[in-house]
């Protein structure tokens, strides 16, 4: 992947991040306001993607787009709202880093 794409990877990252952060603003506190802004976010985070896919293609796009918002989004869930994952959970979402790492590194190793 290039710099382009790594840094477009990097906005849409953040994107996602502050969408998924106004939605659980949203869920303590519904308003429309709030509503709206995280739509707009997911939109335009997706627009990003959109771009991603079509210069890199769709397994690798969002096989890493996934595993980076897997972990920022728990880091937040965790560090900033306190919440706590049980560990057959923290479990699940290890084994899902590593499924996508198989996923994305997969044509590498293998050598197809």
């Amino acid at each position: 992947m290039s710099l382009s794409g790594l840094l477009q990877l990097g906005v849409s990252t953040v994107i996602f991040l502050a969408a998924a952060t106004m939605a659980k603003q949203w869920a303590l506190a519904p308003g429309l306001g709030k509503l709206v802004v995280t739509l707009a976010l997911y939109s335009l985070g997706n627009l990003i993607m959109l771009r991603l896919v079509r210069e890199f293609g769709m397994a690798s796009s969002f096989s890493l787009s996934a595993v980076i918002q897997l972990v920022a989004v728990n880091l937040i869930a965790l560090a900033v709202f306190g919440e706590k994952l049980a560990p057959i959970q923290s479990v699940g979402v290890a084994l899902a880093i590593v499924a996508v790492v198989l996923i994305t590194m997969g044509p590498y190793i293998t050598g197809r």
